[in-house]
């Protein structure tokens, strides 16, 4: 399977990240996030959902996530927060966090995986959820110009999840998915860092 696995240079034992990719599925962009938080000092796990399967366009990927198992794919998540919880260069702190299809998956799974560390979906709105089941700090990033994830939408959500946990919701004048560097048409730089910066910050509270 395309699963991809990055970890910190050096000996010692890290907290985790299961990372959850896009509509895309394990591609080239999704790795190097993973890198990135290998480089912060995560050992940085991202399961495949689609099984060695790679979006070419946008219709094949859309086509891709229609066609996914939502309950397999919770599965396969839950079991990649297991897998870093008992691997030797891992703590048992695990955070989980996911863009566009992935956020939305990570707000879903956060629903139905206990013990998680933190929870950071990117844009991403998932159907029907339980919020009164999720145990873990939430952090969501949200763009204005977005029409899919909407800012309407994510407040509901916060609404909904400070009634059991918390939630960080924060908004960025952008467009969906602007921190995926590899689309220019949408590809926000600054939000992109402030992002990045305000969720590994959070990430890295919540496991020390």
């Amino acid at each position: 399977m395309a699963q991809y696995l990055a970890v910190p240079e050096g000996n010692g034992r890290h907290p985790g990240v299961v990372l959850v990719h896009e509509w895309w599925g394990v591609n080239e962009q999704i790795k190097s996030i993973a890198d990135r938080w290998a480089k912060e000092g995560f050992v940085c796990f991202v399961p495949d959902l689609f099984n060695d399967k790679i979006a070419a366009n946008a219709t094949e990927a859309e086509a891709m996530m229609n066609s996914l198992d939502y309950p397999a794919a919770v599965e396969k998540i839950e079991a990649a927060v297991a897998t870093l919880k008992v691997d030797s260069r891992c703590t048992e702190k695990v955070a989980l966090t996911g863009y566009c299809m992935g956020g939305a998956l990570t707000f879903l799974a956060a629903t139905m995986v206990p013990g998680l560390a933190a929870v950071v979906p990117f844009y991403g709105v998932p159907g029907n959820a339980d919020w009164s089941k999720i145990d873990a700090p939430v952090m969501a990033h949200f763009a204005t110009r977005d029409d899919w994830a909407t800012v309407d939408a994510g407040m509901k959500i916060k609404e909904a999840i400070d009634k059991v946990s918390s939630m960080d919701l924060h908004l960025y004048d952008a467009d969906h998915a602007f921190c995926n560097d590899r689309r220019p048409e949408v590809y926000n730089p600054s939000a992109c860092a402030q992002a990045w910066d305000r969720t590994v910050t959070f990430v890295r509270r919540l496991t020390a």
